[in-house]
This record gives C-alpha cells, structure tokens and sequence, in this order.
C-alpha cells in the first residue's frame, strides 16, 4: 500500500515528512485528523489486508469530522498535499473531485447543482478543483465548474461558471479580479509524492 498522499498532506501541514509527524497531528490537530482517517479509510477500501479495516476506519472517520465540524466524506476524490485550513462549517460533496496542493479554508463549501433539463431528465453536477488552488474562507462553489491551476478563491465568493487557470476571484456573484496570478500554496508537496 503507498502513503504517498499522506505523506504529501502531511508535508503541506509541517513543512516535513515523518511518521511521528503523522501521530502528532492525528492526536492533536483536529483537521489534520480528517486528513489521515480519510486517507485510512481509501486504503482500506482498494482491499487486500486492509480491507477489514474499512468499517472502524468509516467509523473513526465519522467522529473525526464530527469532531472537527466538517462534512468531508471519505470517498471524495482528493488529490495529494491537501491543506485544511481551521475547517470550521467545511462542505465537500463526495462527488467533488480536488487535485493536489490545494488549500481550503473554514467555511467553505463544494457542492453540486441539479438542472432539469427541457425533456425532463435531471443533470447532476460537481465541481472540479484543479491543482494548487487556493480557496478562502465561506467561498461557495457549486455545480459542473471547473476551477482553473493555480487559481485563488477570495472570501465569500460565490462560483457558479468556469475559472481560468491563474486567476483571482472575489464576489457574489464572483467576477475574475485579476488574471496571471501566482499560486499560493505554502509547504508544497514534493513531485514524488504528488504522482507526477
């Protein structure tokens, strides 16, 4: 089993890799713990020796996002080197994909968006975080968008259309406020870990 993206979660936190660094923050860091019980819980899921640890990992899962007053399900795909910053009122639909280095504040929220469609049918879309974006505070980004490489989120924005790569949103409704910005990821992770 690799541990490269805890590995790289970890450097995001310490600025270093070790596992007494894990255990540090597992019993004292309440969003670093969602981190690490998120990640037991996809290890033990791709089955082997670890797949009898799925049902304690889900529970320890469950009580560590309590704990931190999260909503972050297990099974959201994220990629290596994420950061929770404070993690207060966080909200991430599973359906949510978010790529490496990336940075979320308290109060954020990933959440999908339902059309109807004009034959009826319901269109269900999630948002898709790119690499190395960094999202503010009670910024709200919901339905199929993507948010470009490299991009910030300001405080309180509310997404609703794409994000290009490199740029800095603020607003409700959110507007691109500058273009060409660079990213703002602190500790990133080293490329051996991020599966380049």
């Amino acid at each position: 089993m690799k541990w490269n993206a805890l590995k790289a979660d970890t450097w995001r936190i310490y600025g270093r890799f070790s596992w007494g660094c894990v255990l540090r923050g597992f019993f004292s860091n309440r969003t670093y713990r969602v981190i690490c019980t998120l990640r037991l819980c996809q290890a033990a899921a791709q089955g082997g020796a670890w797949k009898l640890a799925l049902i304690p990992a889900k529970i320890l899962h469950r009580w560590a996002t309590h704990q931190a007053a999260m909503d972050l399900s297990w099974q959201t795909a994220i990629g290596p080197g994420i950061a929770l910053t404070h993690g207060w009122a966080l909200v991430v639909n599973p359906g949510a994909q978010i790529g490496r280095n990336v940075t979320l504040f308290h109060g954020v929220t990933l959440g999908r968006r339902d059309r109807i469609a004009a034959d009826g049918s319901r269109q269900t879309e999630f948002p898709q975080i790119e690499d190395e974006v960094w999202i503010g505070a009670h910024a709200i980004i919901v339905g199929g968008v993507t948010i470009g490489r490299g991009s910030r989120i300001g405080a309180g924005a509310f997404v609703t259309e794409d994000v290009p790569p490199y740029s800095v949103v603020t607003g409700n409704p959110s507007s691109i406020v500058k273009q060409g910005c660079t990213p703002d990821v602190y500790n990133p992770a080293p490329a051996q870990w991020l599966g380049e």
